[in-house]
């Protein structure tokens, strides 16, 4: 039987690498957004470890404090979809940090699935954990599945800010930007009214 989850159970990896992608969101995210970045990591580890799902920490923290950097106006892409420039950032930002070849593309695959509809958590823990987390802090989809202690730490430690105005602004113009893009697609299905009612918000 696995042991209930709490907030001190949650590791943050302390890396170069971590460290770095912590400095850049900082430098780059609005304090919304940042938090946001953080509370993706922090919902993913949670859901993980109430799972019995093992995970590269060191991969997915990363990943979750860049996984939004495309929408930011330095780094926005109008050739590609801002979840595509997100990986191409984190692929550069892994390169300079000495990560292989294959572990900077695994960079950019986990952050580009994180708007895929589903990733098998048999193919890809990582790419799973973080389309679930981001899905959970965005939308508010499974945030039961969180336990009410963690989430309520979470919240108090990470506020959400302006996240749901933020981000509902962003996603319409990428989606008006780029109509065959994820993003426009979720607004099409209603993404901004479920933003909006996100039960963490409550």
């Amino acid at each position: 039987m696995l042991v209930p989850v709490r907030f001190d159970d949650l590791v943050i990896p302390d890396t170069p690498a971590c460290r770095g992608a912590l400095e850049v969101a900082t430098g780059y995210h609005t304090p919304s957004l940042l938090n946001h970045s953080i509370r993706a990591y922090l919902w993913a580890a949670a859901y993980a470890q109430d799972q019995g799902i093992a995970f590269d920490a060191e991969l997915l923290y990363v990943s979750s404090m860049l996984h939004d950097i495309g929408l930011v106006p330095e780094f926005d892409s109008n050739a590609v979809p801002y979840e595509e420039a997100g990986g191409h950032v984190a692929w550069a930002f892994c390169a300079g940090a000495g990560w292989s070849p294959e572990r900077r593309s695994r960079a950019y695959e986990v952050i580009v699935k994180h708007m895929w509809a589903e990733v098998p958590v048999a193919d890809d823990p990582e790419g799973h954990l973080l389309e679930l987390s981001t899905g959970m802090d965005i939308s508010g989809r499974r945030t039961d599945e969180i336990p009410a202690d963690v989430r309520r730490e979470v919240l108090e430690r990470y506020p959400r800010l302006e996240i749901a105005k933020e981000f509902s602004v962003c996603v319409a113009d990428q989606g008006a930007r780029k109509p065959a893009s994820f993003a426009a697609g979720f607004v099409r299905d209603g993404i901004v009214d479920r933003i909006l009612r996100n039960p963490l918000d409550d």
